[in-house]
Formats: structure tokens, sequence, C-alpha cells
């Protein structure tokens, strides 16, 4: 569960003409894309980083000497090692935690595999993949990240309310 490095912003682009570049941030802010100074196993060096004031952030890294630099990392996904990032309080997790979990339904059902977080504003929604049928294309389901839906989990499984899963 450890294992897997975690996104918390990707390179919208290139900002100035200095090298430096806009962020688009997936984790708390600003503040929380300070703790870290690599990032990339090491392939991107943070060197200065301020608010953007729109809910981004600019940021410039020793690898990236001018504008050309910058735009070439257009798309550019910014991680860190998952161990990098501070304990969880009971209840929370990282997507990353999450994703590749197996699910199965509370009367033991196996149902799929999560395979996408997604957050459209009224809190985290898990993505399940139904398991293969043959000749038939993957079905998927989506169910909310809530007690009532998801009454467990842990990083092993989840367990999902069987009314949530039905078809």
């Amino acid at each position: 569960m450890h294992g897997r490095p975690v996104t918390l912003a990707a390179i919208s682009g290139a900002h100035g003409v200095g090298g430096e570049v806009r962020l688009k941030l997936f984790g708390e802010g600003v503040e929380s894309l300070k703790a870290h100074r690599l990032f990339n196993d090491g392939a991107l060096t943070l060197t200065k980083l301020r608010d953007d004031g729109k809910g981004g952030a600019i940021a410039r890294f020793a690898e990236v000497a001018d504008r050309t630099a910058a735009e070439k990392l257009r798309g550019t996904v910014l991680t860190v090692p998952r161990a990098s990032l501070p304990p969880l309080a009971e209840g929370e997790y990282y997507y990353t935690d999450l994703i590749g979990l197996p699910a199965v339904s509370t009367e033991g059902e196996v149902l799929g595999t999560c395979i996408a977080v997604e957050n459209f504003g009224a809190g985290d929604v898990l993505e399940i993949e139904r398991p293969a049928e043959e000749g038939k294309p993957r079905k998927r389901f989506m169910v909310p990240m809530r007690a009532e839906a998801v009454p467990e989990w842990n990083g092993e499984r989840l367990v999902i309310e069987a009314a949530y899963a039905a078809d």
C-alpha cells in the first residue's frame, strides 16, 4: 500500500520566459507542496513556489532553465513517495491507497476492482470495474465513499453495501 507514488500536482504550462511553470494542485494547497523538495523520483528539484491566487501555484525547478523547457513539461504530474506523506487520522485515506483494491459486497459477492476515485464536489466517489465476462466489455459502477455505502475498507479490500452494487 505504501509503495505507490502519490500525485500532488500537474504542470499546466509555462509561466513567463524564465522557466517557471503553472501548477494545478491536487492536494491541500501550496503548503502541502512546500513540504517536498524532490519530485518524480528526484528528476525535478523545487527551488521556488508561490500561490497564484487562483487555486494553483507557480513553481521553479532547478532543472528547467527557460520557457521552452517549461513548455515541454506541460502535462507532467508531480509525484512523491507515499511514505513521505504525513500519517493519516482514522478514516482518512489517500486516493492511491484505494485504487487497485478488490471490492466485495456485504453479502460476500466479488464486485471487481477500484479503478478510480473522483470528486465532483459532493464527496469522493469510487469507480469499480466488474470482473470480465466472456465476450462482453467490462462493466463499471460508481459508489459514494460514505459509511452507508462503504461500511468497511482497509489496505486489503473495500466492502460495499450490496444495495449500492446492484445492477
